[in-house]
């Protein structure tokens, strides 16, 4: 049973072995010149200047939204290509009507202003 298991144990400890190496001689021999570009926030784009807890647009979370819905329809599509000779048409139609609940509520973000940004 250890035969069929030991090429993926081999891989991944050949793998970690290597992640460790190159992470630490990243370490040991990057450069290291701290400026205050560096040091300074970046997580929004500008310094903070208020109360931490205020309150964002809601376009911000509704193109988030956007995001997530468009790339798991792409995640959804994938194996649906790869396996499409074998699902028939049963899953064309299947995909159809999941494609076409995505473009209404695409339609629906578009028309109530979602994507644009005055």
């Amino acid at each position: 049973m250890l035969e069929n298991y030991l090429p993926i144990l081999i891989f991944l400890g050949v793998a970690s072995v290597l992640g460790v190496l190159l992470l630490g001689l990243g370490f040991l021999l990057g450069p290291r010149k701290p400026d205050d570009a560096k040091l300074s926030a970046y997580e929004c784009g500008f310094e903070a200047f208020e109360d931490s807890r205020m309150k964002f647009d809601v376009r911000y979370y509704l193109v988030a939204i956007l995001f997530i819905v468009f790339d798991l329809e792409i995640a959804f599509l994938f194996p649906w290509a790869v396996s499409l000779d074998s699902i028939g048409g049963l899953g064309l139609a299947a995909m159809g009507i999941f494609l076409l609940v995505l473009v209404v509520g695409f339609i629906y973000e578009w028309k109530k202003g979602a994507l644009e940004w005055d």
